[in-house]
């Protein structure tokens, strides 16, 4: 695991620009994910998805039946937010939610035969999502490693934060 790195005067910008908007990483990340929506709200459009939606149809179709605890595992979501997502699914014929036979506790999210078959017509999505990003497949992959480390680091320092250690 990466260890926190303190940056080197070299690399710190002068106090004066520690708050200005384009120093903020998060903001990039934040413009990046906005744009990104963007592309997405036009190409699921189709699908008659949501982004939010789409996550949880890529899961379902990755795993298969899952309880909803897992489902929002898988997703970084609480059941708060994902159950009113999984409800509009229910709606729209392409999920099933059922209470657990083995756990009552425990609600099973199913694709329904409609929301199988929608994987079919979605497989044209990532492509045009790579084709949109203007990167090629090595690019792609490293900033998805890149961003999957930065995730790593910012789960452990809040963490940390939280415990109240450095």
């Amino acid at each position: 695991m990466n260890e926190p790195r303190t940056p080197t005067t070299a690399t710190v910008p002068p106090a004066g620009d520690w708050l200005s908007l384009d120093q903020q990483i998060c903001f990039s990340l934040h413009a990046a994910s906005r744009a990104f929506n963007g592309v997405y709200r036009v190409l699921l459009k189709d699908l008659g998805l949501t982004y939010p939606q789409y996550l949880v149809m890529l899961v379902l179709w990755e795993h298969g039946d899952l309880p909803v605890k897992k489902l929002g595992e898988h997703l970084r979501l609480d059941s708060g937010t994902l159950s009113p997502l999984l409800k509009r699914l229910e709606a729209a014929g392409l999920v099933r939610r059922e209470r657990s036979t083995r756990d009552e506790r425990s609600v099973e999210v199913r694709l329904t035969g409609e929301g199988a078959a929608l994987r079919e017509r979605a497989l044209e999505v990532p492509r045009r999502i790579t084709a949109a990003t203007g990167f090629d497949i090595d690019e792609i992959r490293d900033l998805r490693t890149r961003l999957d480390e930065l995730t790593t680091a910012l789960d452990a320092a809040a963490l940390s934060e939280a415990s109240g250690r450095p």
